[in-house]
Formats: C-alpha cells, structure tokens, sequence
C-alpha cells in the first residue's frame, strides 16, 4: 500500500508526467474578468456538521440542532439565479436523505449535484472499506433523489492527504470521474504541499480522474489559498478579484467554494469549539452575502461539468452526459 501511494503522490506534483495539466494555449486569456469560466461550488452542509465541532457534537445529537440549511441554501440558489450561474453542489448524504426535495430543487435549477460524503467524516480518520461503503450511501441517495448519476466529489474538509491517497483509487472504481478534495497548501486538517495546483488528469490503477484543487497561488514565494470558505470572508475582496485575475493571466480556471451557513450571521452561535475553531467559522457571516453578490458580478462562473471540458481539445464524456439512471 505505502508503495502505491507514493505513486499517487508523485503524480499531484508539477513535475509529474502522467497528470494532463491545463493547457494555456486553449483558454481564453485576454480580456474582462469575465472571459474565463471559472467553478462555482457549494458544500451543503449545516452549521453544526462542520469538522470543527465533531468532536463536541456527535452525529447522533445531529437531529437535535435547529437545521437551517434548506433556508440558507435557497439564499445560494436566489443569489446565482440572479446572476444567471449554474454551479456544482456538493451535498451531503445525510442532508439530502432528510431533505430530499431540496435536491431536487437544487437539480431542477440546472445545476451539478456531487457528494460531500454521507457523514462528513475526515477520510484519513476512515478505514478504506469505510470509506467506499460512506461514499456508496451518499451516492445512492442523493443519485435516488436525482435520478441521474453522480460523478463528483469532495471529501469533507478537503481530508485527501498523503495519509488517504488511497481514496482517489476508490472513488475511481465506484465511478467518480471529477474530485475537488487536494488543496496544495500546508494546513492543520488537509493540503498536500507542492501538489499540482492546476486542474489535472490523473491515471490510477483503476482508470481516469480529473483533480479540480480550490484554488491557489503563488505569492512572496507561498501557495496561499484563495478560492473560498473563511479566506474569502477574512480577506477584502479585492484580494479576492486580484488572486482570481492572476490567475486567469496565466490561463487557470478558478475553483471557488462557499458553504450555506456562510450566509447566515444569525445561526446559533456554539461555543463547544477552539477559540480559533470559532474564529474561522465566525468570522465577517454578516458580509459574506454582499460580497458574494459583487463576486458574481465580476467573474464568470459555471459548473465543474462545465469548466473540465474547456481544458482540452477531448470532451471528458463521463462530465458532459450525466445519463439518467
């Protein structure tokens, strides 16, 4: 196992051969912040289901929390539909099996459903078995929900480390084409330094699969995240506008995330958690609708269905079909 995983790991690096990076040449590299399409993602997730309070809020006192993710979602859908983009939700199983008709909704808006696991546990806390048999019941209800098939994913917290490689082998076998789980950055709960920040192909044992990583760039010799969640609530966003501008400069589609609860200064305030842990999940809730609103306004986004096929000449079929079941 050790061995094939530093294979895996050798292909997320730039220097790799086997991953198929973006292709400038192809992309559309001149003109306004809006020539480019660009990923729009969104972990539906509620406030209390975040990895931060795990361990202070089991899953079996989940049902007991006020659950305000059909309210806050909904606040997503009404801001993209006002701005006439489609994005990828990646949603989790254990919302979509109590929630259902929000699924639906949300397909029925024309945009992608991925899964965020069933149980939003961090992967490298998992066995392999437990793994597959979490993202097969994620997959099944939200697939049930849908009636067509789900092809992308992302783990909870973006837990694909060098300590659960072992995962892009299995989301290939259970059929998973596209994964948004690898952030090239050092962080306390993910990232794998010096990992390919580009969309990549990679070719694993089992087959093909397309790493999409939130987005990331190189500033004062650092690989600073810049595509979503709690930077973008800290950071001004004109950071924001600058980082997405660089790197559409060098031909890079961005992938940018936000989280329902992200809109919602009035959800309960926990206070089970690290002062830090509070920190990163408090912090600017009231600005972030706002300024989600003036993002839309000035970059072009779409789904990640969308964005992969832009990046080579050949159509990634297993994106742009999505047959039903």
């Amino acid at each position: 196992m050790a061995r094939k995983g530093l294979g895996i790991q050798e292909r997320l690096t730039q220097r790799n051969a086997h991953a198929t990076p973006v292709q400038t040449a192809d992309l559309d590299r001149g003109g306004p912040m809006t020539g480019t399409l660009n990923a729009f993602s969104v972990d539906v997730e509620d406030y209390y289901q975040v990895s931060a309070f795990e361990r202070q809020i089991p899953r079996n006192r989940w049902d007991r929390y006020d659950s305000r993710i059909v309210a806050n979602t909904r606040r997503v859908l009404r801001l993209l539909d006002r701005h006439g983009v489609r994005a990828t939700f990646f949603v989790l199983g254990w919302v979509a099996e109590r929630f259902p008709g929000l699924v639906s909704e949300i397909h029925a808006g024309g945009h992608e459903i991925g899964s965020h696991s069933f149980w939003h546990r961090l992967i490298y806390e998992q066995t392999p078995a437990e793994f597959r048999d979490d993202l097969r019941r994620s997959r099944d209800v939200l697939e049930d929900a849908i009636g067509q098939r789900v092809t992308a994913y992302r783990a909870p917290s973006f837990s694909i480390t060098r300590r659960s490689l072992w995962a892009l082998d299995i989301l290939v076998e259970e059929g998973f084409c596209a994964d948004s789980s690898i952030v090239p950055v050092y962080h306390d709960r993910y990232g794998i330094p010096g990992a390919e920040r580009r969309p990549h192909r990679l070719r694993l044992s089992g087959g093909q699969l397309w790493e999409f990583p939130p987005s990331v760039i190189r500033f004062a010799g650092i690989d600073l995240p810049v595509g979503g969640g709690g930077y973008f609530r800290l950071f001004p966003l004109r950071w924001t506008l600058f980082c997405l501008s660089r790197l559409r400069r060098i031909g890079q589609p961005s992938m940018f995330y936000i989280h329902p609860w992200e809109l919602d200064a009035r959800q309960p305030r926990l206070r089970l958690a690290s002062r830090m842990a509070r920190f990163r999940h408090y912090v600017n809730l009231a600005k972030t609708e706002s300024k989600l609103d003036a993002l839309l306004s000035e970059v072009r986004f779409g789904r990640v269905q969308d964005v992969i096929p832009q990046l080579q000449d050949d159509q990634y079929e297993c994106l742009s079909s999505s047959p039903a079941l």
